[in-house]
């Protein structure tokens, strides 16, 4: 057991992993030294930042804090410590069932920590963190909340209602983030196109990223987690215009169906769901969609699921995930409908659906070799160097692959690679040349 150390470890978004970065800049502004995601927790006081979004990740959370239980009563930590979306959702249910851990914080009186270990919250550095992810780029939340209210979702429940950050605090944490070394950013929110509505009476998602994109030293900007219904068409000008934004967008559309679409409160229909995704490929040229697409939902028959197997293969998306339904407690979903389909139904169709699309991957990453395109390099693996397009987002999209033998490619920097190469997901190339330093 390290003196004076904290563990702290993330389950779930990266909206998690932002507080969890900030909360390690406070402890380390009180003297603390702080490790995050360590294999083997050997600090006195342990802190996990949890996820309850859906049913497994509930239980990823419930069986870390449990595993931890077991270290301290092992004597392998003091103090355990549990924050986040599960305990915002269950605290009195977890605090029943599992009296062990030393204090329970939500998703947003984490602060109270700090003071509760006898700390002070510096407010001063309130948005200031240390960087988990490689010190070039770092996620950008601008929000909390969603007011979308989704019939399957539980993030309202969670989190509130949308609030959106100021914009002058984003553009000054931008500033600060720049002059420390980082260069790309990932913009999240739960829905990004909602931003500005609480605070400026209107959507002002589109001045927010023009703003970012003109802060000197910002290189790769990229959307995520925007939300079909009232679209700021704007944006996608903005996209297409400003270099530094990625050609890259991540809109969650759930499913095609009208039928299904209605059941779960997403205020668009199926042909408005197709006029979508065709006005953005006409407006940017190029771009990357990414999507998440839902299976068994309640009422979903074979129709329905077929129209979405129909949809998949018409909108070849560059991107996608999809998962299977899960009923949520308090959701209006699970007090409305029955959870009628099957679970092994629920699997099969989700193998189908993400059979469909690897193979549209295949083809989309086959279309790449001879191609020569910019990619940042992010760490090496194995024999090789690991690197990323701007239509690529750190963790959840496919990579590139340089081999080692090509030289020394520094980590951060931009290289113009020639694909030489692909699988269903990722991609292998050479550098042609280095773009910037």
């Amino acid at each position: 057991m390290r003196k004076n150390t904290v563990d702290i470890i993330t389950l779930g978004c990266s909206k998690n992993l932002v507080d969890s970065e900030r909360l390690i800049r406070q402890l380390e502004l009180n003297g603390y030294r702080v490790t995050h995601d360590s294999d083997n927790p050997q600090g006195e006081i342990v802190v996990v930042n949890t996820c309850g979004f859906i049913a497994d990740a509930q239980e990823e959370s419930v069986n870390m804090i449990l595993e931890l239980c077991q270290a301290k009563e092992e004597g392998r930590i003091r103090k355990l410590y549990v924050m986040g979306c599960l305990s915002q959702r269950f605290m009195k249910e977890l605090g029943k069932e599992i009296p062990q851990v030393d204090g329970y914080y939500g998703k947003f009186n984490w602060t109270e920590l700090v003071s509760d270990l006898g700390k002070v919250y510096h407010e001063d550095h309130q948005y200031e963190r240390r960087l988990t992810t490689p010190k070039h780029y770092a996620y950008l939340k601008i929000s909390e909340g969603c007011d979308r209210h989704c019939a399957y979702c539980a993030i309202p429940i969670i989190t509130g209602r949308h609030q959106s950050r100021p914009m002058e605090s984003i553009i000054a944490e931008v500033e600060h983030l720049v002059s420390t070394g980082v260069r790309e950013f990932q913009i999240i929110a739960q829905e990004l196109t909602y931003y500005g509505l609480d605070l400026y009476g209107e959507q002002r998602i589109c001045e927010l990223v023009e703003r970012i994109s003109d802060i000197k030293g910002v290189k790769w900007i990229r959307l995520h987690y925007a939300y079909p219904m009232n679209f700021p068409w704007d944006l996608l000008r903005v996209i297409r215009e400003r270099k530094n934004v990625c050609k890259y967008l991540d809109i969650a559309l759930q499913h095609v169906s009208t039928k299904v679409l209605a059941q779960m409160q997403r205020h668009v229909n199926k042909e408005e769901t197709y006029a979508l995704v065709e006005r953005i490929r006409k407006e940017v040229p190029g771009i990357c969609l990414r999507t998440t697409l839902m299976v068994g939902f309640p009422g979903e028959g074979d129709e329905e699921f077929n129209e979405l197997k129909e949809f998949v293969r018409w909108a070849r998306f560059d991107r996608m995930g999809a998962f299977a339904y899960s009923e949520e407690q308090g959701t209006p979903a699970q007090k409305k409908y029955s959870d009628d389909v099957p679970d092994e139904v629920k699997q099969q169709r989700l193998d189908e659906i993400m059979d469909i699309q690897q193979g549209i991957s295949a083809e989309i990453q086959a279309e790449k070799v001879g191609k020569i395109l910019n990619v940042i390099i992010d760490r090496t693996e194995g024999e090789y160097y690991v690197g990323r397009t701007e239509y690529d987002s750190p963790d959840v999209d496919p990579e590139v692959l340089i081999p080692i033998s090509e030289g020394a490619l520094r980590r951060g920097a931009f290289y113009k690679v020639e694909i030489t190469d692909s699988d269903d997901f990722d991609i292998y190339g050479k550098v042609v040349k280095s773009k910037s330093k």
